[in-house]
């Protein structure tokens, strides 16, 4: 198959960098001149959070608060522990626990070294199925390239919980070089769904390279291997841990409460962010169609859809920066039944544009609204989850950033 390549290499290189300098570097207080060939940098700061609660209203479900603690460091990740605690991960390469609301001083032990640079760092954590039986934590991590330079090789590894640290920790799966994104979670079927991301071109090409395992979300069995009935088992030019090809940059997996299908967030460039329902086998796209436009402008692609690509369910333009992906199926927002939730951290490369975004469907699970919320706050969120209180907890991915628990206002909680 022939793929054409979009001729401005050099403005995507420089658009690249400094969108990534831009990332990883302290935000000054003001904002600064800027060449007028680059996209513009993300130099404003977010305001500082206040101490909360935070009352703010919303469309539906009206008024909610928001309780929030404080101390954490460009937070990416958590899970909920059995006993209330929450783990989050730290880009930088730290763990963190949060109990009773209040941010514990010392980092968790047993997080091997982690290379936090570029847009990569400690990613995502899921705890094992049978987490009450064995304890077992899994999560990814960009590991340091052997002999120091380059990007940092994507890792699945895997802990024992002990209380209060990880013991027993041990690598098992490395992917490839990339500083993207990785999320991972656990299917219905035992399976864990793990993603590798990769970029704009020419990097992005690796995204449909079957030989290739960037631009893909993987299928694992919970040691690492491949399962026999991956789509591409004995396949030539195919690796077997693929599970679908044609992916940016994913930064949202959940499975889906009434199928139990893996859906998958992306990130597009300066559009074409998108919600994906993952088909073994399938081919999404990238780069060679898409919705979106590059940071300086020009079309990833003339055609938004071909023969043998799969259109997403849900996209974007201009993007959100869009990261973070869950259902709601508790009782505390009644309002937002079976509602996606996705967070954002800019909107069409506007600083302090984060939100959340919620979005409804039909009974055949087709977009009906959206919903922009806590914009107020001009925060980026960088990830939503609902937890086993059917409370919201969201992540804001700034330097100075925060765990926010969203609950129903006083007087506005569900009738029992």
């Amino acid at each position: 198959m022939k793929i054409e390549r979009p001729q401005t290499w050099a403005a995507f290189t420089v658009s690249v960098m400094f969108v990534a300098l831009a990332l990883n570097a302290q935000q000054s207080a003001a904002p600064q001149k800027q060449p007028r060939t680059s996209p513009p940098p993300i130099i404003w700061p977010s305001p500082p959070l206040a101490d909360g609660p935070i009352t703010l209203d919303t469309g539906i479900q009206h008024q909610v608060r928001l309780f929030v603690t404080k101390g954490l460091n460009q937070p990416w990740s958590m899970a909920f522990l059995p006993d209330g605690s929450i783990l989050v991960t730290e880009r930088p390469g730290r763990l963190r626990i949060v109990r009773n609301g209040v941010l514990q001083a010392a980092p968790v032990k047993g997080v091997p070294a982690v290379q936090g640079q570029g847009l990569g760092g400690l990613m995502d954590l899921a705890l094992d199925p049978r987490f009450s039986q064995n304890k077992l934590i899994y999560f990814t991590y960009h590991k340091p390239p052997a002999g120091g330079t380059g990007a940092g090789v994507i890792t699945l590894a895997r802990g024992r919980w002990d209380g209060d640290g990880l013991t027993e920790v041990r690598d098992l799966f490395s992917a490839t070089q990339t500083g993207n994104a990785s999320r991972i979670v656990f299917g219905r079927d035992g399976m864990l769904y793990m993603t590798v991301g990769t970029g704009d071109p020419p990097a992005a090409y690796r995204a449909q390279d079957p030989n290739d395992l960037a631009g893909k979300v993987l299928r694992l069995r919970d040691d690492g291997t491949v399962p026999p009935d991956n789509p591409f088992i004995n396949r030539p030019g195919y690796r077997p841990e693929i599970y679908t090809v044609g992916h940016r940059n994913a930064l949202g997996l959940a499975v889906q409460p009434d199928t139990g299908a893996i859906w998958e967030c992306e990130d597009g460039p300066n559009g074409g962010d998108e919600i994906n329902i993952l088909q073994a086998g399938k081919n999404y796209g990238w780069p060679v169609v898409s919705f979106g436009r590059f940071y300086l402008g020009p079309r990833v692609s003339e055609k938004p859809w071909q023969e043998g690509m799969e259109q997403p369910l849900v996209f974007w333009v201009p993007a959100i920066a869009i990261s973070g992906l869950t259902f709601y199926t508790g009782d505390k927002f009644p309002n937002w039944k079976n509602n996606a939730f996705v967070g954002g951290m800019r909107q069409g490369e506007v600083p302090r544009s984060g939100h959340l975004e919620r979005i409804d469907f039909n009974e055949k699970w087709e977009e009906l609204h959206r919903e922009s919320m806590l914009r107020e706050l001009q925060q980026r969120i960088r990830d939503v989850r609902q937890g086993p209180d059917g409370f919201l907890y969201l992540l804001t991915a700034e330097n100075e950033g925060a765990l926010m628990r969203m609950e129903p206002a006083p007087g506005n909680e569900p009738a029992r």
